[in-house]
């Protein structure tokens, strides 16, 4: 079955990405010291500020919940870390996070510091959709070190509460059809965009579970919630239109892949630098843009990155090209170690309207360069064999086709 088939002829396919632990989770990646460690961010005890902003799973098995007194956190789990907030650090990491979710969609909404929603209806050349959730999963771990769930719907609230329901690392993906038997016997306050005075009030009326909310008269909800009444109520139903709002705007076009084993192979490489190109090329063409510069990403065994750039002396789009450029980069800065990551971006974009091509004596040089490469790619081919370096060809596994 092709991955398209996945896809609802009507309707979308809408995504929550929601980082596990955030804060706590990005001091690990920074200090490995306190991997698996009971850990809390909290403020100045000292400012009388001494309250857990979010804490570890680890300090969560203790009883530690973020809004407790610190005091009382040190009480139940004696071995508890204390950091101070380091929020330049988390929005490093924030903006790295939504970098990656824009490798597979523009249509990305941030929510928070930590989380997001895609919409991928028109994603299906990456793969289906729980392909696509299971790739972004891995791809923040492996490239960021950090955890996360998903939650694939067809909407923005049922993602959201499919995001909620396994943590860490989960992917739960949530149907209509589903929410008589897994969302209605949930007591509201489970429900996203209820909280306790919410619930009180739809207590008093009798209303407990989500269930009760689903079929309760609208003229009574708006009597006790006001407009918003009706609102939770379609929601209970699984009924929400609102669209992704993208808020980001791209100024760079990237994708990156990690392998599942280091190598230093360039049969290997190469074919990777083509696949990424591809992909590149797709979300180049999707906004109709070209790059006026490349940037090649490699990450080494040793987890040691280096990022280096070209400047182009005419734009380029095309797969070919892309690759080209890329090669140019692995054979000029790779320092014959392993890898264990590789991205490609596209930086400096213009419209493509606006900045065609033209094929002057400087471009027509830049192209005629290029045949040096075709040979090094022609010799792989023969050495390795055809599949060697190849457009949409997998040396390794990604979780998407």
């Amino acid at each position: 079955m092709e991955a398209k088939e996945m896809y609802p002829k009507k309707g979308r396919v809408i995504l929550h990405v929601d980082m596990n632990c955030f804060y706590a989770s990005v001091e690990a990646v920074n200090d490995s010291s306190l991997k698996g460690k009971p850990l809390a961010i909290a403020g100045n005890e000292k400012e009388r500020k001494g309250i857990i902003v979010t804490c570890s799973y680890e300090a969560r098995a203790q009883g530690v919940r973020a809004t407790m007194p610190l005091w009382e956190a040190r009480r139940l789990c004696p071995e508890l870390i204390v950091k101070r907030p380091n929020f330049e650090l988390y929005r490093s990491a924030s903006a790295a996070f939504f970098t990656l979710l824009l490798q597979f969609t523009d249509k990305v909404q941030p929510i928070s510091i930590d989380e997001g929603y895609l919409d991928i209806t028109e994603c299906h050349e990456l793969g289906t959709p729980l392909q696509i959730a299971k790739t972004i999963q891995q791809e923040v771990m492996q490239q960021l070190g950090l955890p996360c769930s998903i939650g694939v719907a067809p909407n923005k609230f049922l993602a959201k509460m499919a995001s909620d329901m396994k943590k860490p690392l989960g992917i739960t993906v949530l149907r209509k059809r589903d929410i008589s038997d897994i969302l209605w016997p949930k007591h509201v306050l489970h429900m996203h965009g209820v909280g306790e005075k919410t619930a009180e009030k739809l207590k008093s009326v009798g209303i407990e579970s989500i269930g009760d909310l689903a079929h309760a008269q609208d003229y009574l909800l708006r009597h006790i919630l006001g407009v918003n009444g009706p609102i939770l109520k379609q929601k209970a139903n699984g009924i929400d239109k609102r669209p992704v709002e993208t808020r980001i705007q791209a100024k760079t076009i990237g994708s990156s892949r990690t392998l599942p084993i280091d190598t230093g192979e360039e049969a290997v490489v190469y074919s990777l630098l083509e696949e990424l190109a591809s992909m590149v090329n797709i979300r180049l063409r999707k906004r109709n843009l070209i790059t006026y510069n490349l940037q090649l990403t490699i990450k080494y065994h040793n987890r040691r990155i280096t990022h280096k750039s070209r400047q182009l002396l005419e734009p380029i789009e095309t797969t070919s090209d892309l690759f080209a450029a890329a090669c140019r980069l692995w054979r000029a800065h790779w320092n014959g170690e392993a890898v264990r990551l590789l991205g490609i971006t596209a930086t400096e974009l213009a419209d493509k309207d606006k900045e065609g091509k033209q094929l002057d004596l400087f471009s027509f040089e830049a192209d005629a360069k290029e045949e040096p490469l075709m040979n090094i790619i022609a010799t792989l081919r023969n050495k390795y064999g055809e599949g060697a370096v190849q457009r949409g060809i997998h040396t390794y596994k990604t979780g998407v086709k």
